[in-house]
């Protein structure tokens, strides 16, 4: 998996772009997806491989929302929060 979400293409400035990268992974959420061609950043999350089926980590989406909403951040989008839950610092660090 680590191979299918490096992106290295000389051509296209990201991995959204170059119709050869299939597969997206969000580390703030610990997320992997299928990459949608479609001209946006959409991607399907997938819970298993596609190659050798082995499952992948639980996305951390919900746990990131509700540990911001904890130290009482209810809109992180609008709002200035810290660093280390802008990567995967935050649940890796703990």
């Amino acid at each position: 998996m680590e191979l299918a979400i490096k992106f290295d293409c000389n051509h296209h400035k990201d991995e959204y772009e170059c119709p050869d990268t299939l597969i997206s992974y969000n580390p703030k959420f610990d997320e992997y997806g299928i990459i949608i061609h479609d001209g946006g950043t959409a991607t399907s999350g997938i819970s298993y491989c596609p190659w050798c089926g082995s499952e992948l980590p639980k996305s951390k989406r919900d746990l990131w929302f509700d540990t911001l909403e904890a130290l009482g951040f209810d809109d992180p989008s609008e709002q200035d929060i810290p660093k280390q839950f802008q990567g995967s610092d935050w649940y890796r660090n703990t």
